[in-house]
């Protein structure tokens, strides 16, 4: 069954429909899905999600686009989810450069704070990363050893892509994989171990090819998992296998 490691179903684009959504995952082949905090209250609303839909876990976290939220008071409450029983990782959490809403420094600040709170609870952490590749890699090279995790949405080299495996850590992939002009990340999806590999959709963003600019869900992974197995000639069937063990080994060890 696929197992979608890094979803946002709490998005208001799935008021509509999202329970109606959520509960025909298992007959589109959908298995387990971990619905991922980016704010404090989206990782209210992860727990809230996990509580009603048994396949679905929780990954609490504030994003760098949200660390202005943090002070010692919601950092006590985020400590405090972490200890659910549904809660499965801390994230998505890490460096964003491209926008820059909050100043590096406090990025940085709680980065760091959010990597000791997962390994004091013993979690995996869900990494977000953009524009900032050598302070995240030194950051995670400090403060994340010995910490499992998942570096989402990865859009850095195949060599950093290949130090973060020989690190410990599995690689995100998901819709960008099958755009025409992502030909870097299909050259990683090739060259990295497909024991290191985790597919994810985050949703309701980045749909794959044929539904490009639609609002994706986990139904749409299937075609993730069908280019992956062209790139490395093997069967899709393979990729949803291989894929799904290696996240119950990252949330469910």
């Amino acid at each position: 069954m696929i197992f979608d490691t890094h979803a946002h179903y709490s998005d208001e684009q799935f008021d509509k429909d999202r329970d109606e959504l959520l509960w025909g995952m298992e007959d589109e082949g959908v298995g387990t899905i971990v619905e991922i905090g980016a704010s404090m209250e989206s990782s209210r609303e992860a727990i809230r999600l996990a509580e009603q839909y048994p396949f679905v876990y929780a990954s609490v976290g504030v994003h760098p686009d949200h660390v202005g939220e943090l002070n010692e008071e919601t950092f006590g409450e985020l400590d405090r989810m972490c200890s659910h029983g549904k809660v499965r990782a801390v994230g998505e959490i890490g460096l964003d450069y491209h926008w820059d809403t909050e100043p590096r420094e406090i990025q940085k600040h709680w980065f760091i704070r959010q990597l000791e709170l997962a390994a004091g609870k013993n979690l995996p952490v869900n990494i977000h990363s953009r524009d900032a590749a050598e302070d995240t890699m030194e950051i995670m090279k400090t403060y994340g050893k010995g910490t499992r995790g998942i570096i989402h949405c990865f859009s850095y080299s195949k060599e950093m892509a290949l130090e973060y495996v020989k690190m410990g850590f599995y690689i995100g992939i998901g819709g960008v994989v099958t755009f025409k002009n992502g030909r870097k990340l299909k050259e990683i999806a090739t060259e990295i171990p497909l024991e290191r590999i985790v597919l994810e959709t985050d949703c309701p963003y980045l749909a794959p090819e044929p539904n490009r600019g639609r609002r994706n869900d986990s139904r749409n992974i299937h075609y993730v998992a069908e280019q992956i197995a062209q790139l490395k000639g093997i069967s899709k069937e393979t990729v949803i296998k291989q894929t799904e063990n290696n996240a119950k080994l990252i949330y469910f060890s």
